[in-house]
């Protein structure tokens, strides 16, 4: 059933230290390599969030065990008795990924080199999401997949593959992974040259596994191995979740909070470089790292901020943090653009015609490019009732900008939060925040 969220206009600083739960994009691929592990692997501070657990149940229902011990609502240890490479079995039923796009596309590349047929799908609201981006490239290495119009479900047939050189038209994290994991199957190198820095979480994890993971400037390459080896590690905090609190503490007055354990890869801290372009205050202190990610402990406190124009390589290191970053701008003075940025139109919304048609309910005026967009600040939000549209980063950030709005704000299907937040209202409440659930 869906729930409402209402947020109060804050009129107290933000203040104290919390941990947010840990990274979406780890818990995922945790959960996958784990699984063809060769060994029992132990994953702590998993992420209990909708997206991961749709990953963690379709390995369970492909004949993997994994086991679950509850640390807290946010958090769980898991461990995974890895099957090897070859060792899934065949599933009785769909393999559904729900709303998860990371999950299905680097799904793809790991069953497309399986001796068994299988078939992919996902919510109504994944079926509307571009496929060919990976189903491309497999069919270029000799997969057999049949889609809808170049959309899910995707139809998987035992077929071998041949490693090739691929050619990525723009930077994705996903399309890369995809290729990668599909070349541990290969017969052969396969190779991905990125035009753009891109997530490499994937190519991290595959090296620490003892994977044949070479990387020459924007080639990246591997070469199939006999087994990959147990993880033993700690996911770090979520830098995509930690950007909700960031910046609230950025535009609510005189707030200063710290997010603990942050991951810090440099192909994910987009948002804090075009925060620090806006003139946003960091400080970082206990650097650290688990599993081959950076973490450390991030401050932030209330600054008088500035637009700015943001496009270009920081835009694919920061993509999914644009609805937030969005809500950053609507405060800062002078008139911001966003571009370089059509991935936003086909996330699990189109999150630059959504978002602008929610915010403007709130006195925001966007204009509109296919690209981008651009605005201008300070903008004095009017509360409203919006919509999340059953997207979890819109609803954080429309629930971020409420506490810096005239009068209570209420988000409809606020729920959709918890697929890659849980904790967000409470999190945000021992910071200080004024929101609660409306039945």
């Amino acid at each position: 059933m869906a729930k409402a969220l209402r947020v109060y206009p804050q009129t107290t600083p933000l203040r104290g230290t919390i941990t947010v739960p840990g990274d979406k994009s780890v818990s995922h691929r945790a959960v996958m390599l784990g699984s063809l592990a060769t060994g029992t692997s132990i994953v702590r501070r998993w992420l209990p969030a909708g997206d991961p657990v749709a990953t963690l149940e379709i390995f369970r229902q492909l004949g993997v065990s994994i086991q679950v011990t509850i640390d807290s609502p946010t958090s769980w240890d898991l461990e995974i008795e890895g099957v090897g490479l070859h060792g899934l079995q065949p599933a009785d039923r769909p393999l559904d990924a729900k709303n998860a796009g990371t999950c299905i596309r680097l799904l793809a590349g790991i069953m497309a080199g399986q001796r068994f047929p299988s078939v992919l799908d996902g919510s109504r609201q994944l079926r509307q999401r571009p496929m060919t981006r990976i189903t491309k490239p497999l069919q270029q290495m000799g997969a057999v997949i049949d889609s809808q119009d170049g959309k899910a479900p995707l139809t998987i047939t035992p077929s071998p593959l041949t490693g090739m050189t691929y050619e990525m038209p723009v930077a994705s994290a996903q399309v890369k992974s995809c290729i990668l994991l599909a070349g541990l199957y290969a017969d052969g190198e396969t190779a991905v040259i990125q035009p753009g820095e891109a997530r490499d979480h994937t190519e991290r994890m595959l090296q620490a596994m003892g994977a044949d993971v070479q990387q020459v400037g924007s080639r990246i390459s591997i070469r199939p191995v006999q087994q990959l080896n147990p993880l033993d590690m700690t996911v770090p905090a979520d830098i995509s979740s930690a950007a909700f609190p960031l910046v609230a503490a950025a535009i609510v007055p005189h707030s200063d909070i710290t997010i603990e354990n942050c991951g810090l890869n440099e192909t994910r801290t987009g948002i804090l470089d075009m925060l620090k372009t806006m003139g946003a205050e960091f400080s970082v202190k206990r650097p650290a790292s688990t599993g081959g990610e950076p973490t450390a402990d991030l401050s932030i406190r209330f600054s008088e901020m500035h637009s700015a124009d943001i496009g270009g390589p920081v835009v694919v290191r920061g993509i999914d943090e644009f609805p937030i970053l969005t809500v950053a701008m609507s405060q800062a003075a002078g008139v911001g653009s966003v571009s370089d940025a059509a991935e936003l139109r086909v996330k699990e919304v189109d999150r630059i015609g959504v978002l602008a048609g929610e915010l403007s309910k709130m006195g925001v005026v966007m204009d509109q490019r296919p690209d981008g967009f651009s605005l201008e600040g300070p903008i004095h939000l009017r509360g409203n009732t919006v919509d999340s549209h059953d997207d979890h980063r819109l609803g954080m950030s429309l629930a971020i900008a409420g506490l810096v709005a005239d009068s209570p704000t209420i988000i409809t299907e606020a729920n959709c939060m918890a697929d890659s937040f849980p904790g967000f209202v409470e999190a945000m409440q021992a910071l200080g925040a004024r929101m609660e659930w409306l039945e």
